[in-house]
């Protein structure tokens, strides 16, 4: 038989999906992540693991494939050792009852743990030690208290899902399975439908990190939807509390989540960290993307947000050396001039306004915020941009083209004020500074959605407006090197000609 007719994939690399949310692990990532724990506890046969949020099994198979080889000497009968490894080592929590029997089926090859053709022999219940129990949400004000589901959407009959996830949905963790754990690991879902938000959907990946985190093992690794980075939508506390923890000694980022997700968008990207209970210091940060990777040692709390790419640090390093204030400042909140996405103009009125793909006239009264940039030169720019971290073609824009808008001219929340100016060469200046590269690259290390809002000019230098601004002027004001022009230059793309 020819090795083509032989080939025998592994089941878990070919899963569809359940969900956008609810994605599955390859066999390939979960053994990344393995490689960040250290060799020794292969060898350990008392330490203790678990997938708090079971779906293929994937995490629970490879770290029994790690313990059979690493405890021959220990253990030199594999039948035993097999048994050991399941019954006292291996531990899990399905998020479903369809993914308890995949997951049972992955690590014991039955997807009962007592079953004929079980490789443990030692177990007398079915489901062994991986479990699933349906759990309820715990209402207030028609929420839940522990994942903030909206009740309305999910208090369900007995033959839905739930989605009320056992690990999460509890004050006691650690009376699960009432033992201690030396490794929890997983790929928790990322997000709730209707959770309480009138937006769609809200994270709930940052409910199972905290809640691993009281358990207090001595290892903890997740791969996450890289979101939290630049806080935003539930997140910001969680943001904070990562970044200035230094027991995370490893961070692997992945701008573009289709790298280890295969047909799966993640805006955003994703990442996966190290915990360790013992360790305090620096994280070492990987970069992976576009088959290129770049490793740099340092803490996560450098700035006010989380900075991924390293090459990235010296340059706000010169930026902030010059001591200018910070462009956020003068950008505007949404709805800089009261008005909603929805209002349109209404052909009368002395006020041009800029809305939602159209241009046409309104009333001075429709506007109630705002007022006094009406009488000066404003430079729009739009609150929603395509690209949110996962496309692939870089170079990337981060930005749509700004808009000059003159006097008696305002908005609908579309868009946000960037500058509002007395003279129309000031406006203009500000709208040749937003096409730049370097401005575009500095918001784009803030900007991991679409969204476009104030706070993402925060690392944008507030430059005086009486002088035009080129990318080449720019690299040179801030001393940038050939290596930082060029980092900038593989990551954003020209909008137009900016080097006169």
């Amino acid at each position: 038989m020819s090795d083509s007719n032989s080939y025998n994939p592994d089941v878990l690399t070919c899963l569809a999906n359940l969900s956008s949310d609810e994605v599955f692990t390859p066999p390939q990532l979960a053994n990344q992540m393995l490689d960040l724990l250290p060799p020794e506890l292969w060898k350990n046969k008392d330490a203790r693991f678990i997938d708090p949020f079971c779906k293929s099994g994937v995490f629970l198979r490879e770290i029994a494939k790690r313990l059979d080889k690493g405890l021959e000497k220990k253990i030199p009968n594999r039948q035993t050792r097999i048994n050991h490894i399941f019954t006292n080592q291996l531990f899990g929590i399905a998020i479903t009852e369809l993914t308890s029997q995949l997951s049972r089926r992955s690590v014991y090859c039955s997807k009962t743990a007592n079953g004929k053709y079980s490789v443990c022999e030692t177990f007398n219940q079915p489901h062994g030690n991986i479990r699933f129990k349906r759990t309820d949400h715990t209402w207030e004000d028609r929420r839940c208290i522990f994942c903030g589901a909206s009740q309305s959407e999910y208090d369900r009959g007995g033959e839905l899902e739930t989605h009320a996830y056992e690990f999460i949905h509890t004050d006691k963790p650690e009376e699960l399975f009432n033992m201690k754990f030396d490794v929890i690991i997983g790929n928790p879902p990322y997000q709730l439908s209707d959770a309480g938000d009138s937006t769609g959907s809200s994270p709930i990946y940052q409910n199972f990190v905290e809640q691993a985190k009281k358990l207090n093992p001595r290892f903890l690794t997740m791969i996450i939807p890289s979101r939290w980075f630049a806080g935003g939508k539930g997140l910001d506390q969680f943001r904070d509390t990562m970044l200035k923890d230094r027991r995370i000694s490893r961070l692997v980022d992945y701008p573009v989540a289709s790298d280890v997700f295969p047909g799966v968008k993640v805006i955003g990207g994703v990442c996966y960290f190290l915990w360790e209970r013992d360790y305090s210091g620096p994280c070492r940060v990987t970069t992976r993307m576009n088959g290129i990777e770049d490793s740099m040692d340092r803490p996560l709390d450098q700035f006010d947000t989380f900075v991924r790419f390293n090459k990235a640090i010296s340059i706000l390093k010169k930026v902030n050396a010059k001591g200018y204030k910070s462009m956020s400042e003068q950008v505007s909140r949404q709805k800089p001039f009261g008005m909603r996405t929805f209002v349109k103009p209404t052909g009368k009125g002395g006020i041009t306004l800029y809305a939602n793909k159209t241009v046409g006239r309104i009333e001075k009264s429709a506007i109630t915020t705002g007022t006094e940039m009406l009488g000066l030169w404003k430079v729009f720019i739009s609150r929603g941009y395509g690209e949110g971290g996962e496309a692939r073609d870089y170079p990337r824009m981060i930005m749509g083209k700004p808009i000059i808008a003159p006097p008696s001219s305002a908005c609908t929340e579309t868009y946000l004020v960037a500058g509002a100016y007395e003279t129309e060469a000031e406006a203009e200046n500000l709208g040749r500074y937003m096409r730049t590269r370097f401005l575009r690259f500095l918001v784009g290390l803030r900007k991991n959605t679409q969204d476009v809002t104030k706070d993402r000019f925060a690392f944008v230098p507030l430059l005086p407006m009486t002088k035009v601004w080129s990318d080449k002027k720019l690299y040179a004001h801030f001393c940038l090197s050939e290596d930082e022009i060029a980092f900038i230059e593989s990551m954003i793309r020209p909008m137009e000609a900016n080097d006169e």
